[in-house]
């Protein structure tokens, strides 16, 4: 860790104030505001997501048509309630995270230079019979929607304040190096769509940019069938890169932030490896969080104990 990171709330109500700065537009603030009133009179808007930045986000994914953005947030409230996304940070244990980071190496790690967190997964290291015989696929997906809501609970806060700039958006990197048709059956494909769908429908406008690396002939087959199935907007920032990427990737990211695997310095030797080690300044926030919730819970414990504890007679 950086040793700024100690100090990252030390600041007041950082994300307030990050917040107060970033729709600087005139015509952005009055878009959302209408949109605001309008999910307000329809009751579309619950306190946990009245937030103006998330309401600008649907609405530049829809172009600024607020009849279609209302679309786009309803089905999102929609998805929430019968996926229960709202709770799905504390209610979902997937306790064989382990096992499926062997079969299937993946994880966030770092941020670049702009100060976006980093997501990188090996996708031609998935060992998919192996991955099938520790997990679902639809646990897989509660995975990946778990991992999105700590994003956006912890992860784009946090680098927000570290950045000292509102950030919402990540950079991923793809390494598909050995990736062909044959590696994804059907069922493969459908999480893949099902989970570019969940992540275009419902946390618009968060991908900064991807990086596909080590993308040779067979993958290149594959995104040519896949692309149709993309959102115009997103494939603009996907970039489709060979085995000569390290330079492009250190023009984003620090080599200190970067893993070794890549190009970049890094090992996270202590920490399990790079991409086991959640590395970034979001990992100050999640402890603050831990201990809060551990606190709660302490003192909940102690006072129930204290009104369970029989009166004494002090006389």
């Amino acid at each position: 860790m950086s040793g700024g990171e100690g100090s990252l709330f030390d600041h007041g109500n950082c994300e307030d104030q990050l917040h107060s700065t970033m729709i600087r537009s005139q015509n952005d603030m009055e878009f959302v505001s209408d949109f605001r009133q309008i999910l307000i009179l329809e009751n579309l808007l619950p306190p946990m997501h009245d937030d103006n930045l998330k309401l600008l986000r649907f609405l530049k994914a829809r172009k600024s048509d607020i009849d279609k953005a209302k679309l786009m947030w309803t089905n999102m409230l929609q998805w929430r309630r019968d996926f229960g996304t709202d709770s799905i940070i504390k209610d979902f244990n997937f306790h064989e995270r382990d096992e499926v980071l062997q079969n299937y190496p993946q994880g966030y790690h770092g941020t670049d230079k702009e100060g976006r967190p980093v997501y990188i997964e090996r996708l031609g290291l998935m060992n998919v019979d192996k991955l099938l015989e520790v997990t679902t696929l639809d646990r897989y997906v509660k995975y990946h929607v778990q991992e999105f809501e700590k994003s956006i609970a912890f992860r784009f806060l946090a680098c927000s304040v570290a950045a000292k700039r509102h950030i919402d958006r990540g950079v991923t990197i793809l390494d598909v190096e050995g990736v062909s048709l044959r590696n994804f059956t059907k069922p493969v494909r459908e999480v893949i769509l099902q989970l570019q769908k969940i992540d275009n429908d419902y946390y618009p406008e968060t991908l900064g940019e991807m990086f596909v690396i080590n993308a040779g002939p067979g993958f290149r087959l594959l995104w040519h069938i896949l692309k149709p199935f993309l959102d115009p907007e997103t494939t603009s920032k996907i970039h489709i890169l060979g085995n000569n990427y390290q330079g492009k990737l250190l023009e984003i990211i620090d080599e200190c932030e970067l893993p070794d695997f890549l190009g970049g310095r890094c090992t996270c030797e202590n920490n399990g490896g790079c991409l086991r080690s959640d590395k970034g300044p979001w990992r100050t926030l999640k402890e603050i969080s831990m201990e809060a919730e551990c606190l709660e819970k302490t003192m909940a414990t102690l006072n129930a104990t204290r009104q369970l504890k029989p009166a004494t007679d002090c006389n």
